[in-house]
């Protein structure tokens, strides 16, 4: 029986925790797709005008995570959802440097409708939405992991339930838990 590319993908993160430089590098090569799909749907909720594209957003995603020590991830899921995080970060920073050229711009609304966020096109959108997942990361850490695995990264629940380590079913009570807090504190804002 062959390896599979998640197996791939564990054994390269082991390799890596364990000082194998070029590790890395088949790392890069295996996960490429799948982070560029992550960033394409990252940029869906971006203005028009955004001055990243998906490649660039790759790239700046893998130089971050491939520059920090720690690669105590120990599976595919959790790769992409730290992978995602970053990008988000990434994102959220590019919004305030926007931000603060164009000095100005009140707030933006934001709702939260049955399967996704729905952002406009203004870094304040975005900077809000970081600002409110930062908090929910501050009251439960899990609410806010599943929430930028599902509408970050596009993880089916059953990618989310694996990269956890918690039931399907846990992770569709999670959804459902942050998004009604999400929808008050959007309401409330």
């Amino acid at each position: 029986m062959g390896e599979t590319p998640e197996d791939q993908i564990t054994i390269l993160l082991q390799s890596m925790r364990q000082g194998d430089v070029e590790a890395r590098n088949r790392l890069a090569a295996a996960v490429y797709p799948e982070l560029k799909r992550i960033a394409a749907k990252q940029m869906q909720h971006e203005r028009l005008d955004h001055t990243l594209q998906p490649t660039a957003l790759v790239h700046e995603a893998f130089i971050r995570l491939a520059g920090g020590s720690d690669w105590a991830m120990r599976n595919r899921g959790q790769f992409f959802a730290v992978a995602s995080q970053v990008m988000r970060q990434i994102l959220v920073d590019h919004a305030r440097q926007y931000r603060s050229l164009k000095r100005g711009g009140g707030g933006a609304a934001v709702e939260v409708q049955e399967w996704h966020l729905i952002t406009s096109e203004k870094p304040d959108v975005v900077i809000e939405v970081d600002r409110l997942l930062t908090r929910l990361e501050q009251l439960d850490e899990r609410l806010a992991q599943v929430v930028v695995m599902r509408y970050f990264a596009g993880f089916a629940e059953d990618e989310i339930a694996q990269a956890l380590g918690i039931s399907v079913r846990t992770v569709k009570r999670d959804w459902s838990m942050a998004r009604a807090w999400l929808r008050k504190e959007l309401a409330a804002s």
